[in-house]
């Protein structure tokens, strides 16, 4: 019996790392998380919806094999992430916003040029919303996250808020 108390401890530390990690990857905290960074801009809060964690769930477990960094080229909006460390699809939502220092919001463009504000603009875009999010592990070990939005946001010419 001396081995009940350690192995039960085990086992109630484990089940709480597991719901910790799981936490953070369920909708209601991936709605905190996005909406978080949408208040701070005035943008609406987003509702989650099933459909479009479907779409991202199967898009994400499409990804596996390769955990290529490619859009599904479907009819939403969508952010991608991948990280060789573990990351959680809250993780990757701030790491979407951190794009923020590069948006200039005057001229609606990436102070950087090109896309490489695109991620944030979607997060707080005042055109979407609704979200849906999936995750998926790749065979190479990676963790692949994906959220699409509906309707899409960055809509050339229009700013996001």
């Amino acid at each position: 019996m001396l081995f009940a108390k350690p192995f039960l401890a085990m086992c109630f530390m484990t089940l709480n790392l597991f719901w910790l990690s799981r936490a953070t990857n369920s909708p209601s905290d991936i709605l905190k998380a996005h909406n978080r960074y949408r208040a701070e801009v005035g943008a609406p809060p987003l509702d989650w919806d099933d459909s479009l964690a479907t779409y991202a769930q199967e898009y994400a477990d499409k990804k596996k094999g390769n955990c290529e960094m490619k859009h599904s080229i479907g009819p939403y909006g969508e952010n991608l992430a991948s990280s060789s460390g573990k990351m959680s699809i809250t993780d990757a939502v701030k790491y979407w916003a951190d794009e923020k220092p590069d948006y200039d919001h005057a001229s609606n463009t990436c102070k950087s040029g090109g896309i490489a504000c695109f991620h944030y603009t979607q997060v707080v875009s005042e055109a979407s919303f609704s979200v849906g999010c999936g995750k998926a592990k790749c065979a190479n070990g990676w963790e692949y996250v994906v959220c699409n939005y509906y309707p899409p946001g960055n809509i050339e010419g229009e700013k996001p808020y």
